[in-house]
């Protein structure tokens, strides 16, 4: 006999995407795009951070759009690059 899983168990792990994986995603595109921008450090933060919010709004619609839940969170698993752009040089000169 076949597990069948509850109905709310794709909704739950969607938000979940929704709300955890587009604010990662969101962070990791803010924080990548600040490290590459030719500004100083303090205006680089400020124009990286304008998009932010269309980025958490776009991450949020994808989560849901996506046809099947693994695009679902294979969208939010793109953050891990971009966070490794963004906070490699960083952790570099912590270590250093």
């Amino acid at each position: 006999m076949a597990i069948i899983a509850p109905a709310w168990w794709p909704v739950v792990c969607r938000i979940l995407a929704a709300i955890v994986g587009g604010y990662a995603f969101t962070y990791a595109c803010t924080a990548a795009l600040a490290r590459v921008l030719p500004l100083p450090a303090a205006d680089a933060v400020w124009v990286a951070s304008l998009p932010a919010f269309a980025l958490y709004t776009l991450a949020m619609l994808w989560a849901f759009a996506a046809r099947s839940l693994w695009r679902a969170w294979w969208g939010v698993a793109l953050a891990l690059p971009l966070g490794l752009l963004g906070f490699w040089p960083l952790l570099m000169e912590r270590l250093a």
